[in-house]
């Protein structure tokens, strides 16, 4: 009964297949947690999404910027979503389309188990957020994708501003600084303004930026947090993070960590795929 974190997926669903097979999971037993981005540039986002979606309560998935944007576009009209690449084309106009999205839709964007001491999010927290503060910023922009208000929330959900989450923020500025954060983030000052262009290795930043993890009088939390997102970072365990995009759509690799065993395991594989020319984005 092994519980696993797998990273970015971004519809490479060989590799996940190839996964599956090397941590030898039991969909009777095992249980695999999701860090966000499991559609989008590896062409197969179809088939990752109707596998995830068929292991049922055997998995958890939180939500990344990829994701909702999909959600996004699926609220466009029919013309629009005809202008979208291929990978998610095939989803948009698939005959399970409606049963898909609904379930990605209801996946929350943080997800936390006391048991296993592990917070997982697909990008960061915000420096000042305790984990019950950050749970409960969560819940806000999950009470509404998962109500009437999703179609509004989706269509004014993209923007960088406001760059900072702060307890003043109100209405679709309060949720739209809440999903920035959470499935957006890597580095940001000490006041938690978000560099959103910034996207290389830690030490590539400019001046005054930091990795979420390490700003300067930062909250301390009481758990382990398990994220994605940050290809550049890689696989990283450090200052109770845990990080586990592999850049796998990169030609970089698929990572599992195992987080039920005494010491968090990670365990991989290699991309077939080609290394892209020039700097991997979101």
């Amino acid at each position: 009964m092994a519980t696993w974190v797998i990273g970015d997926l971004q519809g490479c669903y060989d590799e996940l297949a190839r996964l599956l097979e090397k941590i030898r999971f039991d969909a009777a037993a095992d249980t695999l947690w999701f860090c966000g981005d499991l559609v989008n540039r590896g062409g197969q986002s179809l088939a990752v999404l109707r596998l995830v979606k068929s292991l049922g309560e055997r998995t958890v998935v939180v939500l990344g910027n990829h994701d909702l944007s999909l959600l996004a576009v699926a609220e466009r009209d029919e013309a629009d979503q005809a202008k979208v690449n291929p990978e998610l084309r095939a989803v948009l106009f698939a005959p399970d389309r409606t049963e898909l999205l609904d379930w990605l839709r209801q996946r929350p964007l943080l997800h936390v188990d006391r048991g296993l001491d592990f917070l997982l999010v697909h990008a960061g927290l915000a420096p000042r957020w305790t984990v019950a503060r950050a749970e409960r910023a969560a819940r806000e922009v999950e009470q509404r994708l998962h109500g009437d208000g999703a179609a509004r929330l989706l269509k004014a959900m993209f923007g960088n501003q406001p760059d900072r989450w702060s307890p003043r923020l109100t209405g679709i500025d309060r949720l739209r600084a809440t999903i920035n954060v959470l499935t957006r983030l890597r580095y940001c000052d000490v006041r938690g303004r978000i560099a959103y262009d910034e996207k290389g290795a830690p030490g590539t930043q400019k001046p005054g930026l930091y990795p979420w993890f390490e700003v300067p009088g930062m909250v301390r939390r009481d758990i382990r947090i398990v994220c994605g997102h940050w290809s550049t970072l890689g696989r990283f365990a450090g200052l109770g993070v845990y990080a586990i995009d592999g850049g796998c759509v990169w030609g970089g690799e698929l990572i599992a960590l195992r987080i039920d065993a005494e010491e968090p395991q990670f365990v991989a594989v290699k991309s077939t795929r080609p290394k892209p020319h020039g700097a991997a984005a979101d």
